[in-house]
């Protein structure tokens, strides 16, 4: 079932924590990096697996790649980022200030 992959999908703190930093804007992945103290290859796995069930969009100026969330026509997920922290709150929890675009 469609619903049941998605939402499987959010049972990852790291793929939710990603979905909640969408909410208010997109993010480079280098920018990903920096505030989820990962990898690049890691954050990217997460991506790729959110992009797959059409959860973000991807798009890419220059040699960045720009992510941003797609989920107007999932109201179920929309719930769930309802209950998120918002961009701020997550950045405090992570122990990072605010970031200013790290690719541009």
């Amino acid at each position: 079932m469609e619903m049941a992959e998605k939402l499987k999908l959010l049972g990852d703190k790291t793929r939710l924590t990603i979905l909640g930093l969408l909410k208010d804007k997109e993010w480079c992945v280098c920018d990903l990096v920096e505030i989820l103290n990962m990898s690049q290859p890691g954050v990217s796995q997460h991506l790729r697996k959110l992009k797959a069930q059409g959860v973000v969009n991807e798009t890419r100026r220059g040699q960045w790649v720009y992510y941003s969330l797609n989920v107007e026509d999932k109201p179920y997920i929309q719930v769930v980022l309802n209950e998120l922290p918002d961009t701020q709150t997550l950045l405090s929890l992570l122990k990072k200030n605010y970031i200013e675009a790290a690719c541009d």
